[in-house]
């Protein structure tokens, strides 16, 4: 017999052909609080779930006695209580690198967009404002040639290094948990501590994963170490950032301006300060969002799937020294 999984994301056909050759398929494209019920239904004698969003803790595990694995279709995996997951013997997997390059482009994106104020002219010319002379309060700062602060140096981390480097003729800083040597010897990238990093960067980069440990990583501190004429992104996890903290600093020009892939809370409020501010280009978590590599990040996440229920090693296995199931 089949063993039954859950796929609770949108998905190509494809992804799902692929996991129906070996396993009996409940699919949801999306959950909501209509069909959640539903959901934990089928969860009851399910041996696998596919998807990503959801918050796979004690309480929703409690109700899977059959589980064993969870596969995230992204690189951050803090919807997943590892421990919880690891005493009961459940593979947890995730799906990194596939998505390197597309989200680095989308941080080269906000880079320049928020440089050269794009958003703000793109609405100037379509609102029939252009005018004979914008003049000197509607111009952007330079790219190439600056220094650029890479918090986080790994695969996207080292993409973005790749394309400033080449591409724009950028100074690179990086601070990281070890030295990335590659990086180094590619990009010319220096490790650097990180308060000089804030210091000396035109544009500071964080891509950090969520944990524990960097919760609130950058926060008033960090900002007041920035130049005023720093520009921040942030392609990670809005709760890496203390979003109050950056507010002030947006709103006190204690730095210049910020592109946003990711809030505190998402879909974000609109009510939040951050969206009425012109120094802010603010994108709904689309770092990763091009069919090309949603459907690699997918269908790598059904590989890690398969091979987990079939006795097989996941290709991205995070935990993977447990006693599995």
């Amino acid at each position: 017999m089949k063993p039954k999984v859950i796929v609770y994301k949108k998905v190509d056909q494809s992804v799902l052909d692929f996991i129906q050759k070996t396993c009996q398929v409940v699919y949801f494209e999306k959950l909501d609080s209509q069909n959640y019920p539903e959901f934990l239904h089928e969860l009851k004698d399910a041996q696998g779930i596919l998807g990503s969003g959801l918050k796979v803790d004690k309480s929703l595990l409690d109700q899977a006695p059959y589980l064993k694995i969870v596969c995230n279709i992204s690189v951050g995996y803090d919807n997943l209580d590892l421990t919880e997951l690891s005493e009961r013997g459940i593979m947890a997997t995730n799906t990194p690198e596939v998505l390197d390059e597309t989200v680095a482009d989308t941080i080269m994106g906000l880079i320049l967009s928020t440089a050269r104020r794009m958003p703000e002219l793109d609405q100037r010319v379509k609102a029939g404002q252009w005018g004979t002379n914008l003049g000197e309060k509607w111009f952007g700062v330079d790219v190439h040639h600056k220094i650029l602060g890479i918090i986080g140096m790994g695969g996207i981390g080292s993409a973005v290094a790749k394309r400033a480097h080449f591409g724009f003729d950028m100074d690179i800083l990086y601070h990281n948990r070890s030295r990335n040597d590659e990086a180094e010897q590619k990009y010319g990238a220096t490790y650097c501590s990180m308060e000089d990093l804030l210091k000396q960067s035109d544009f500071v980069c964080v891509m950090t994963p969520l944990t524990p440990q960097t919760e609130k990583l950058i926060g008033k501190r960090e900002f007041e170490f920035m130049k005023k004429t720093a520009i921040f992104i942030n392609c990670s996890r809005g709760k890496v950032v203390d979003e109050g903290a950056l507010i002030h600093a947006l709103d006190s020009g204690e730095i210049h301006a910020a592109g946003l892939d990711v809030f505190e809370k998402e879909p974000v409020n609109l009510d939040n300060p951050l969206l009425s501010m012109k120094n802010v280009v603010a994108l709904p978590h689309i770092g990763s969002a091009t069919y090309e590599t949603r459907l690699k990040m997918a269908m790598l996440a059904a590989t890690n799937l398969v091979a987990g229920l079939q006795g097989e090693i996941p290709p991205t296995w995070i935990n993977n020294r447990i006693q599995v199931k």
